[in-house]
């Protein structure tokens, strides 16, 4: 009886190896596949169509950080570098015409409707996340972290997700630019 137990539990460890083999390992070369195939993809320029946050208490404004019809560019490159510049459209022109004499206003409005970053980005194995490591920036709050934002990219439209600076979630759609 000994025997024919020990032949039983052979049988059965290399079954469920063989079902580890079949299962888990597709998934990962899945998952890498998915990954590559969401960083070809990522590759280019994108312009922002919208920008909708949703405060800490609830509240969803539209245009929150950008206004109703915001200005951005997302830039990705196959190397693995990106830049970003999202801003209002409505900023004022400063009166003495110098970017360094700006009034405390001005500066504020600059402040409070512009943000630009640059730095390296990675995909998630599964291709929903976009992590984003920042080497430089308008935001210093941000500059040498990694950034990630729950990421969706279907055809020519990128929306992304991301606790924002500004309380609460921010989410933000991008077009492709061709």
């Amino acid at each position: 009886m000994k025997a024919q137990y020990g032949k039983w539990t052979n049988a059965f460890s290399a079954v469920t190896a063989l079902a580890y083999v079949a299962l888990v390992v597709p998934s990962d070369v899945l998952a890498q596949q998915k990954a590559a195939e969401v960083k070809k993809n990522i590759v280019g320029v994108w312009k922002l169509v919208s920008d909708v946050n949703t405060g800490p208490d609830g509240v969803v404004k539209k245009g929150a950080a950008f206004g109703p019809t915001p200005k951005g560019t997302f830039i990705f490159t196959r190397g693995g570098n990106y830049a970003s510049v999202n801003t209002r459209p409505d900023i004022p022109k400063f009166a003495a015409g110098n970017r360094m004499k700006g009034t405390a206003e001005e500066n504020q409005a600059v402040v409070q409707g512009t943000i630009a970053h640059f730095g390296t980005y990675s995909v998630s194995p599964d291709g929903k996340a976009l992590l984003l490591k920042v080497q430089g920036g308008t935001w210093p709050g941000w500059v040498g972290t990694e950034q990630r934002r729950d990421l969706t990219l279907v055809g020519d439209d990128l929306k992304y997700s991301v606790v924002a600076s500004i309380g609460g979630t921010s989410e933000l759609v991008y077009k492709r630019v061709k």
